[in-house]
């Protein structure tokens, strides 16, 4: 655990500016809104929604909550980015702690006193906790069991849960205000990976990012196929910029998805042109999708949707990873 460090700016229950990045979230703005305003944290609260150019309703749910309650604030987002939301929310931001919150997600009564008990107890620049996967029909629990079980999507804390302490990054995030202009917040070229890239431009700063299981945010998982295999494949390329930019940070649960493509593909091409046994190592990798889905899936509906939902996450993540481009997110260095 880090050394403490004195209380945030002289105060037990200093101010806190929750964030939020909007695009098109007409279905869960309110619902997300509603759960940060009613805290049970004595502190005052304020709530800046970055709106970006939303296809439905949400700029209309967004002003009318705003008139409803003034600790809400708009601001625009002209180009919908999350990254670039996340910064000019913080910018207007006064507070000594900045929260971030999905405008699809939800959070418990508790979250922000604990966020300021966990930042004064362990002297972190940044605390997270356990994104909560919950789906509502069986595709979505399949998926959201995929995505808190090792076998789904590694073994990070935020996705599996596990012991409070220092780890590479969190879902989401409570920052220290300044810790995050000192490095100039949220790198705007990325529109995936941004979080994983700040915590580590953070951790190089010498500040410490903390997991906290108390610390539990819902999170809303994709539907469909189509859109869980787009996610995973902007995860996948994205975070090969990441190892790009940031040398050294690729581990085996980066290289485990491409690995698996590369030598599935291998092992079906050479199993067709030149022996039946070259198709051992795919045979292997569909036994280990079957087994897998029968251990994480809670019903016969569930267990069905998982082999196509695992293979899509591999697939994807892989497929991005090992096709991602040199252009993306070319190096300029950031300017605190």
């Amino acid at each position: 655990m880090a050394t403490p460090t004195p209380e945030l700016i002289g105060s037990p229950l200093p101010a806190i500016s929750v964030i939020l990045p909007v695009l098109n979230e007409e279905a869960h703005l309110e619902g997300a809104v509603h759960s940060i305003l009613s805290q049970d944290y004595k502190g005052a609260i304020e709530v800046i929604l970055a709106i970006g150019p939303s296809r439905d309703r949400t700029l209309e749910i967004a002003q009318e909550i705003s008139r409803k309650d003034s600790r809400v604030v708009l601001v625009d987002s002209p180009t919908g980015r999350t990254a670039a939301g996340l910064n000019l929310a913080l910018h207007k931001s006064q507070s000594p702690v900045v929260v971030r919150v999905d405008g699809h997600a939800q959070i418990p009564s508790d979250y922000l006193r604990l966020v300021v008990e966990i930042l004064n107890a362990t002297g972190a620049v940044n605390v997270g906790g356990v994104m909560a996967a919950v789906g509502t029909t069986a595709f979505e629990r399949a998926v959201a069991g995929a995505m808190r079980s090792p076998l789904g999507v590694g073994a990070s804390r935020f996705h599996t849960g596990g012991e409070a302490g220092e780890v590479d990054t969190v879902y989401l995030g409570a920052f220290r205000r300044e810790a995050l202009l000192a490095i100039g917040g949220f790198d705007e070229r990325f529109t995936r990976a941004q979080d994983w890239e700040l915590n580590f431009r953070l951790r190089q700063a010498g500040g410490v990012v903390y997991f906290d299981p108390r610390l539990v945010v819902t999170y809303r998982p994709r539907s469909t196929v189509k859109a869980l295999a787009k996610q995973y494949f902007e995860y996948g390329r994205w975070r090969r910029v990441v190892s790009r930019r940031h040398q050294g940070t690729i581990n085996y649960r980066y290289l485990a998805p491409p690995f698996t493509v590369a030598a599935t593909t291998l092992s079906l091409i050479l199993g067709w042109l030149l022996s039946p046994v070259l198709f051992i190592p795919a045979l292997v990798y569909a036994v280990f999708i079957l087994l897998a889905s029968v251990r994480i899936g809670k019903s016969v509906g569930e267990i069905v949707c998982l082999p196509t939902i695992l293979l899509t996450m591999h697939i994807s993540w892989g497929l991005g990873f090992l096709t991602s481009p040199k252009s993306l997110a070319p190096a300029v260095t950031l300017h605190p």
